[in-house]
């Protein structure tokens, strides 16, 4: 049962870094949740109104709280377990599209200043789209570069670049054949399953009207392009991959029951990645019309959303909290610690870590060349702090990099 807290004036709800499962409703008082800001490190304060959740993110996502909830009068406040919350959510189209909206929107927020700090603007969504298409073609990607070119002449049929875009649509379908001629039969698929609870609600005989297939290396949404759908992955895998200055990278690799495309459907902006087929691919497609009457008469589903935006803020923050680290030993300490977190460990007592990636993933998760990642890589080598493989790194004591980043970071009390 929900439970009506009370607290005195300056009583502390939680601090930051606590692990604490409950989310909270205010409902007479005044609550300040205190944060400090990743880019500046300048201390940000948010009042919380009376009606208002607070503690939801971390709550849904496990994650240790990231502000600290302060009474500043005598407070009352609704506490809830997750899933006291699951049953009020569900019961409240309104509460469903605002807290899915407001979630859309912190991500794009870190999105965009992730961008800045990466000084990857483009100067409108058409520029951005050819310079992905650019980006797939030199990157001998035709097929890819071949679809995002027929999307922007598909999009923008009016455009004064129609001409010289149809030229590059064709130069590059002409490539895209020749090499589908000379690598036939060398094709894998990739038929990847999922037993997710989110399959498992669209697997009505209904749901197959909405039922798209794609061929390996075809683009399902392109970088920039307006959003107007969103999609299910029924089988097979979707790569995310993202144009960093003129630069292709990988972002995450998507199982079946996995949803993308949903934010631009919320806050109506441009696509923010680039989703390929790795392999043979089949997708629910569903439209920007029937979004919210889908989302409302399937709670479920808007759960299934609302935490995967908690993950991919969290994600996105901790990303961020490396980009803007100025000693670049530091960083790439951090970008190691960030990996330890995403792959934890049987016995944490071991110190010795091995992470399957390469230092062109390590330039990615530290915003650096690929030059720069070499030189900085090479100076914890020679201190034998690290060992480096074609596929894979080690790390021979994760606590050194842990300390790294504390004192070269002037950041102790990590």
């Amino acid at each position: 049962m929900p439970k009506a807290m009370q607290y005195t004036k300056g009583s502390v709800i939680y601090f930051a870094g606590d692990r604490d499962d409950r989310i909270f409703i205010m409902q007479q008082g005044a609550v300040l949740l205190s944060s400090t800001d990743i880019e500046t490190g300048q201390p940000v304060a948010e009042q919380v109104k009376s009606g208002e959740f607070f503690g939801v993110k971390s709550a849904l996502g496990h994650f240790a709280r990231e502000e600290t909830a302060t009474a500043l009068v005598p407070t009352v406040a609704v506490a809830l377990t997750v899933q006291e919350f699951e049953v009020l959510f569900s019961n409240n189209k309104q509460l469903i599209m605002k807290m899915l909206r407001v979630f859309s929107n912190q991500l794009r927020q870190i999105h965009k200043k992730t961008e800045s700090i990466l000084n990857n603007t483009v100067a409108d969504q058409q520029s951005g789209m050819l310079s992905v298409a650019k980006s797939f073609y030199e990157d001998e990607q035709y097929r890819s570069a071949c679809d995002v070119y027929l999307k922007f002449l598909t999009r923008y049929p009016n455009t004064p670049k129609r001409e010289e875009v149809a030229k590059l649509y064709a130069d590059s379908k002409m490539r895209k054949e020749r090499f589908a001629a000379s690598h036939r039969g060398r094709e894998v698929v990739d038929s990847g399953t999922s037993d997710s609870s989110s399959l498992k609600l669209f697997a009505l005989p209904a749901f197959e009207r909405f039922a798209k297939e794609y061929e390996p290396d075809q683009v399902i949404i392109a970088e920039y392009e307006p959003g107007d759908s969103f999609y299910l992955i029924q089988s097979g895998r979707v790569q995310l991959v993202k144009c960093v200055n003129g630069q292709l990278k990988n972002l995450d690799i998507l199982k079946p029951g996995e949803f993308f495309g949903e934010m631009a459907i919320l806050d109506n902006s441009p696509r923010s990645a680039t989703c390929m087929a790795s392999g043979h691919v089949k997708c629910l497609e569903f439209n920007k019309e029937n979004f919210e009457l889908l989302i409302t008469g399937n709670p479920q589903i808007a759960l299934v959303l609302l935490k995967l935006f908690c993950k991919r803020i969290y994600d996105q923050k901790r990303r961020f909290r490396i980009l803007v680290i100025k000693d670049l030993q530091a960083r790439l300490a951090d970008v190691f610690l960030m990996l330890d977190e995403m792959n934890p460990v049987a016995n944490p007592a071991e110190k010795v870590r091995r992470y399957n990636v390469t230092l062109s993933d390590i330039a990615h998760w530290s915003g650096l060349s690929l030059d720069v990642t070499h030189e900085e890589v090479n100076k914890l080598i020679e201190k034998r702090k690290i060992e480096v493989y074609d596929s894979y790194i080690i790390v021979n004591n994760i606590n050194d990099m842990k300390r790294m980043y504390d004192t070269r970071s002037g950041n102790a009390n990590r």
